[in-house]
Parts: C-alpha cells; sequence; structure tokens
C-alpha cells in the first residue's frame, strides 16, 4: 500500500514540475538572441532557427534548465525516484538484480553528468552535481545491496551445513 502511495505523490510531483517547467521555458519564445544556443531539438529537426514556429516543444525544458533550474531539477529528481520506486517494485524479490539494476542506473548518471561537466550556465551546473550525487548514491546503494545479499547467503549455507 505504501508504495502505491509513493508512486501516486511522485507522478503528481513530476507532472507539476513538468507543466512548470514547460511554462518557464516558453520564455525562449521572446528571447531570439537565445535562440542559437539553446535549440538542440529545433536546430535538429529544421536546421537553423529563424522563427518562433520553427522552436520544438522540447526546447522549452532545455531553455527552463539553462535558466531557470527549479523546476527541471524537481523532474529530474522525482523521474530518478519514480525510476528507482519501478524498479525496486519489479526486482524486489531479487535483490541481487535489483544491485545490478542500481549500479547499470549509477553508471548512466556518470555518464550524464560527463556531459554537463564544463556547462558555462547555473543550471548547467546544478544538473551536473544532481547527476554525479545520484549516480553515487545509487553505486553505493547497489555495492550495499549486492553485499548484503552476499552475506545473507553465507549465512544459509553455513546454516544448512
Amino acid at each position: 500500500m505504501w508504495i502505491i502511495i509513493q508512486f501516486g505523490l511522485v507522478t503528481i510531483l513530476l507532472l507539476f514540475s513538468t507543466l512548470a517547467a514547460w511554462y518557464e521555458g516558453s520564455a525562449i519564445l521572446d528571447n531570439p538572441w537565445e535562440w542559437k544556443h539553446s535549440t538542440p531539438f529545433s536546430q535538429m529537426l529544421y536546421g537553423q532557427v529563424h522563427s518562433k514556429s520553427h522552436i520544438s516543444q522540447l526546447d522549452y525544458f532545455v531553455y527552463s534548465a539553462k535558466f531557470h533550474p527549479i523546476f527541471p531539477s524537481i523532474m529530474a529528481i522525482s523521474s530518478l525516484y519514480l525510476l528507482i520506486l519501478i524498479g525496486y517494485y519489479f526486482l524486489k524479490p531479487q535483490h541481487k538484480r535489483f544491485a545490478y539494476f542500481l549500479l547499470i542506473l549509477g553508471g548512466g548518471l556518470f555518464l550524464l553528468s560527463y556531459f554537463f561537466i564544463n556547462s558555462p550556465s547555473t543550471g548547467g551546473k546544478i544538473f551536473f552535481y544532481i547527476w554525479l550525487v545520484s549516480g553515487s548514491l545509487c553505486t553505493v546503494t547497489a555495492i550495499i545491496t549486492y553485499f548484503q545479499v552476499l552475506n545473507r547467503n553465507k549465512k544459509d549455507i553455513k546454516k544448512w551445513n
């Protein structure tokens, strides 16, 4: 029951922060001087952006993350929490697999932090630390979980001998 409440609360938080980040990011429409630097998705689709109509909705999140990082940060953390919660729910009986899941997730988060390591914007620096700390926590939790499983298995073997 408690896990369902967590799913519900984190989903509501994720939806709220997504809407807020999307709204804050829509300010890019009023800043044409930023179109060259904050519209990677639009540039992939249309090449150079010359008008508001060429700006992708995904670029709203890029702009928001660069210049108004509070809601995108909440979005990232709640998404990560939801992902870990889903992994825990499905892999709860298999602690070793959950440890592997966390280890792979931690590696992915370290990789994400690498992409933000030299970011000149405040938002980029915040995301660097979010990914770095989250990757560290996932990796440490994976190692602890893995060794708890090994220790439990050793005790079970000794008990049966």
